[in-house]
């Protein structure tokens, strides 16, 4: 990813929403710091970053944010909350070939210092090719 091109980018974000770097750091609840070091170009942006942007202002596509390429704004970004229960009910039953294993997998994990609740999923995102995506909070 191309820092400079990133900035640009980010620029015309500002500038679409009628934002300041500061009242944006706000919005995608990063320190105002952040926002400077990285519009001076003395950071690079994090995903963590990337991924507050796309949550935050869902006309900004994923691909065109950090590689230029899509629209923006985004195009079709309509999915209602129905549709994204809809996919959840569709997949809840079933199991992806990827993680299809055919030896029982044990829950123990020996010397280890996790608990089985240690971790829990917060947030899945798909990407697709054609530079859409979908997110699915828990």
């Amino acid at each position: 990813m191309n820092s400079e091109a990133f900035i640009t980018r980010l620029k015309i974000i500002l500038e679409y929403y009628n934002l300041t770097s500061s009242t944006f750091a706000d919005t995608i609840e990063v320190q105002r710091s952040s926002m400077s070091h990285l519009m001076s170009g003395r950071n690079k942006p994090s995903l963590d970053f990337v991924l507050k942007i796309v949550d935050k202002f869902p006309d900004v596509d994923l691909y065109w944010l950090l590689n230029g390429e899509g629209n923006f704004p985004k195009k079709n970004v309509n999915i209602t909350i129905e549709q994204k229960k809809e996919v959840l009910e569709k997949t809840k039953n079933t199991t992806p070939s990827l993680f299809t294993h055919s030896e029982p997998i044990s829950k123990e994990i020996p010397n280890t210092q996790f608990s089985e609740s240690a971790k829990k999923l917060i947030k899945v995102v798909l990407l697709y090719n054609d530079g859409t995506f979908e997110e699915f909070k828990q």
